[in-house]
C-alpha cells in the first residue's frame, strides 16, 4: 500500500512539474535510445551474417598453410648462449618451399582415408591479370583454374554454349568460361557468338590460347573464403590447365573441403588436422590449419559483441550525466517540499517512509525516461537497419537490461536526496521559510 501511495505521489509530482521532468529525463532518454539502437543493429548485423554465413558454407571447412607463431618457431632442443645469456634461435618470416606446400598426392591421400565424410574439394588457382584479344579487339580481366569441386561449391548460369565436361578436366585441355562482361567486350552483345572460338591472352610472363567453351555469369556470392566475388570477372579454366600455362607444380597453400550431408564438419576438421599433422611434425616454420564455420562465426561473434559493447559502454557515459541530473533535481525538490517534509515527520512518519518516497520518486523519473528512450532507441536502430540493408532484430534481453539499468540510475542518484530529506529535523523543517 505505501509503495502504491509513494508511486501516487511521484506521479502527481511529475505532472506538476512536467517541463522540469521532461528536462531531467533527457539525459537518461539519450542514454537509453543510443544504447537500445546500437544494440539493435549490433543484433541485426549479428543475425544477418550468421544465416548468410550458414546458407553459403554450413558444411564448409578450410585447410591452409599459415606461418608458426613466434613461440613455436623457436626450437627448444636448439639454444645458444651469447654472453652467458641462453637464446633460442630467431627465425624471420620467409617465404614459402617447395617442401611447405600442400601437394596433390597429400589431397588425393587424404580423400582415399577421409572420403567417407568428404562431399567434394574446392581448389582454385591464380594466373593472375590477363590482357585479351581476338579479331583485333582487346580486353582485360584474370584468369584463374578451378577443380570440379569449384562447381559445386558455387553457383554458375551458363549463359551461351556448354559446361566443362569430364574430359576438359582428365586431359586438361585449354578451354575455358568467360564472363558475359568479356564476351560482351569482345563480341558484341550477341555473347553467343564467344562460343568455340578462340582467344589469346598474356600475363606478365606467359602467353597462351584458349578455346571459349561457354559465357557464364555469377549466381551466387560462393561459399568460403575465396568468393565467387572475387572469381565473377574471372576466365575459368580446367585447374591442371592453367597449372600447365604457368608451369605450377601441383602445390597448394589453401583449399576448401565440403562436407557429405550428415557428417559432422568440426567432426571432420579435426580428422583432417590430424592426417596432416605428420607432414608438418619436423616443419619448424609453417603449419596446416584447419577452420570451419562455427570458429569462424564463434570469431565474428566475438568481434561483433566487443564493438557493441565499447560503444554501448560509450553511450552509456550519457546515462550517468542524465543520473547526475537527476540528483540535482531530487535535491531542487527535497528543498522546495522541506515543509511538507517537516509536516510529514510530526505526523509520525519515519525516515524510511520519508527515504522511500524520495527514492521511488527518482526511479519513476529513470523509469520514464528509460521506457521513452527504448520507444525512440527501438525506431532509430530499425531505420539504420534498413539503410544497411539489415532486417531489424531489436535485442529483447538488452531493452530489459537497460530498463533496469535506468531504474537503477534512479536508485544510485537518488539515494542522496532521499537520505538528505530523511535525515532532516522536523522542527527545523517546520520553520524553514
Amino acid at each position: 500500500m505505501l509503495l502504491a501511495e509513494n508511486i501516487s505521489l511521484a506521479i502527481k509530482s511529475l505532472i506538476s512539474n512536467k517541463m522540469r521532468a521532461l528536462l531531467t529525463m533527457l539525459g537518461i532518454i539519450i542514454g537509453i535510445a543510443a544504447v537500445i539502437a546500437i544494440l539493435t543493429v549490433g543484433n541485426s548485423l549479428t543475425k544477418t551474417v550468421s544465416d548468410t554465413m550458414q546458407q553459403v558454407g554450413a558444411n564448409d571447412v578450410y585447410i591452409m598453410v599459415t606461418e608458426r607463431s613466434d613461440s613455436e618457431k623457436v626450437d627448444e632442443s636448439k639454444k645458444s648462449s651469447v654472453d652467458g645469456v641462453q637464446y633460442g634461435i630467431l627465425k624471420k618470416s620467409s617465404t614459402m618451399r617447395d617442401e611447405d606446400y600442400i601437394t596433390s598426392d597429400m589431397i588425393s591421400d587424404m580423400c582415399d582415408e577421409l572420403g567417407e565424410d568428404i562431399y567434394a574439394v574446392n581448389i582454385t588457382h591464380s594466373l593472375g591479370d590477363v590482357s585479351l584479344s581476338y579479331n583485333g579487339k582487346s580486353a582485360s580481366s584474370s584468369v584463374r583454374g578451378a577443380s570440379v569441386g569449384y562447381f559445386v561449391t558455387n553457383e554458375v548460369e551458363i549463359l551461351a554454349g556448354s559446361m566443362f565436361s569430364v574430359n576438359d578436366f582428365s586431359q586438361e585441355k585449354n578451354t575455358a568460361l568467360i564472363p558475359e562482361a568479356v564476351a560482351k567486350e569482345l563480341f558484341g552483345d550477341d555473347i553467343s557468338e564467344a562460343t568455340g572460338k578462340q582467344i589469346e591472352f598474356s600475363t606478365k610472363t606467359e602467353n597462351a590460347v584458349i578455346t571459349v567453351l561457354g559465357v557464364y555469369e555469377a549466381k551466387s556470392a560462393g561459399n568460403g573464403m575465396m568468393t565467387m566475388t572475387a572469381m565473377k570477372n574471372s576466365i575459368i579454366m580446367p585447374l591442371r590447365s592453367a597449372m600447365n600455362i604457368d608451369r605450377s607444380k601441383g602445390q597448394y597453400s589453401y583449399f576448401q573441403v565440403i562436407a557429405k550431408e550428415g557428417s559432422d564438419p568440426i567432426e571432420l576438421s579435426e580428422k583432417i588436422k590430424e592426417f596432416y599433422r605428420p607432414y608438418y611434425r619436423n616443419n619448424e616454420r609453417f603449419r596446416v590449419a584447419v577452420i570451419t564455420y562455427d570458429s569462424l562465426l564463434d570469431m565474428l561473434y566475438q568481434l561483433l559483441n566487443t564493438i557493441t559493447t565499447a560503444i554501448s559502454i560509450i553511450a552509456a557515459i550519457a546515462l550517468l550525466v542524465g543520473g547526475i541530473g537527476v540528483m540535482n533535481i531530487m535535491l531542487v525538490s527535497v528543498t522546495e517540499r522541506t515543509r511538507e517534509i517537516g509536516t510529514r515527520k510530526a505526523l509520525g512518519a519515519k525516515n524510511s517512509s520519508i527515504r522511500a518516497q524520495f527514492l521511488v520518486e527518482a526511479m519513476i523519473i529513470c523509469l520514464i525516461g528509460g521506457i521513452i528512450g527504448v520507444i525512440f532507441g527501438i525506431a532509430g536502430g530499425v531505420f539504420a537497419s534498413h539503410l544497411m540493408g539489415y532486417p531489424a532484430s531489436p535485442s529483447i534481453p538488452g531493452i530489459i537490461i537497460a530498463l533496469l539499468f535506468s531504474m537503477s540510475i534512479g536508485l544510485i542518484f537518488g539515494y542522496l536526496p532521499a537520505n538528505k530529506a530523511a535525515k532532516m529535523n522536523p522542527i527545523d523543517a517546520l520553520r524553514y521559510e
